[in-house]
């Protein structure tokens, strides 16, 4: 599309230049041993990259005469969906975290000193050039979350949040994987697996163990399910570098949940904030375009903040759905986070597909 905007081929931009996997990610250039291991004379058919935030050119004669644009109108660096979505939701320094609530989870953020691995993303920033954008899913997550509703809470969501409100935080050290389809994060195939860590207060896993069951009472199933689908987004996402998370913004469906707000409140041990834009990643374009317009008149990068006021209220009219509460609540759940991977590197060990 901005080749077509400029009537010429415009560069492609970092960040999806890295989502294609040709990309020295740190030097923020093509990596010369990966093209030339893919096809010959590629660099020359890629082009150079561009930053997210460079002009890509101005806008052609055709859409100056046919549509009436103005001559001078810039084109910014077009990218995907996903940077789009970082912008659009204001996440613009490391410690911000967004997790996307639908079909898949999705949760990405921002770190200084990305850990990459087989599974998961890493990007350049789409609006900052010293820093990274790590994104991560999850298969099995809203269809799950039905499923034990439709199981266990006699189909009613009315029940599935009772039943959260009614178990207590850290479910007695009951443990729970659930997957109705193969799984990406953990690379584990379809199956339930239930554990209960003997002796279990959330002071410290060292030395306890766990035992398996087929299956755990109602309620116990559905805080089962939702502190592990979220304990698992928080181990994945530290192993990836992302810092604790000073905020997190929450979107998709199951962001309406207050319950699962608390929940993931809890287990992070930030604010957990919502919003009321239904398209975060077309408002993102927009704010990318206004940012890249700001950094060609100032002559350099300039940060995207300052296009902002308080990032607790900009126009996504960002509201305080919930707060962690008790710190040592924080720390038993890092403690209960510390046994699930442990539980969970051995299932990869036994099951999974690397």
């Amino acid at each position: 599309m901005a080749s077509l905007l400029i009537g010429a081929y415009a560069s492609i931009d970092e960040t999806d230049g890295a989502g294609m996997n040709l990309m020295d990610i740190k030097q923020r250039v093509w990596s010369k041993i990966v093209l030339e291991a893919t096809a010959p004379g590629l660099e020359e058919k890629l082009g150079k990259l561009a930053p997210s935030h460079a002009v890509a050119g101005h806008i052609c004669s055709y859409f100056v005469e046919r549509y009436s644009f103005n001559k001078d109108c810039l084109v910014i660096q077009w990218s995907g969906d996903n940077p789009n979505s970082l912008a659009g939701l204001t996440l613009n320094k490391p410690g911000d975290l967004a997790i996307s609530l639908g079909t898949s989870d999705v949760v990405f953020g921002i770190t200084k000193y990305p850990q990459p691995r087989l599974q998961g993303h890493v990007l350049p920033n789409p609006v900052d050039t010293e820093s990274y954008m790590v994104m991560l899913g999850t298969k099995n997550a809203s269809l799950m979350r039905e499923d034990v509703r439709d199981r266990c809470a006699e189909k009613s969501w009315d029940v599935f949040n009772k039943f959260l409100q009614e178990t207590p935080p850290l479910n007695g050290g009951k443990l729970g994987f659930y997957y109705k389809e193969h799984e990406i994060h953990p690379p584990l195939p379809v199956g339930f697996h239930r554990y209960i860590i003997e002796n279990f207060t959330g002071e410290t896993v060292e030395g306890l163990n766990e035992r398996e069951v087929q299956e755990f009472d109602p309620p116990s199933e559905v805080r089962a399910l939702i502190e592990g689908q979220f304990l698992t987004i928080r181990a994945y996402s530290e192993r990836f570098g992302m810092p604790s998370p000073k905020r997190i913004i929450a979107t998709g469906g199951a962001s309406a949940n207050q319950n699962i707000l608390n929940t993931i409140a809890s287990i992070f041990g930030c604010k957990v904030f919502t919003v009321q834009q239904p398209d975060s990643a077309s408002l993102g374009a927009a704010l990318r375009a206004a940012h890249g317009w700001l950094c060609n008149n100032n002559g350099s990068f300039v940060p995207i903040s300052c296009m902002y006021g308080n990032l607790e209220k900009t126009s996504l009219n960002c509201k305080l759905a919930a707060t962690p509460g008790d710190q040592q609540l924080v720390h038993k759940y890092s403690m209960l986070m510390k046994k699930r991977m442990e539980i969970e590197d051995r299932l990869v060990q036994k099951l999974g597909r690397y």
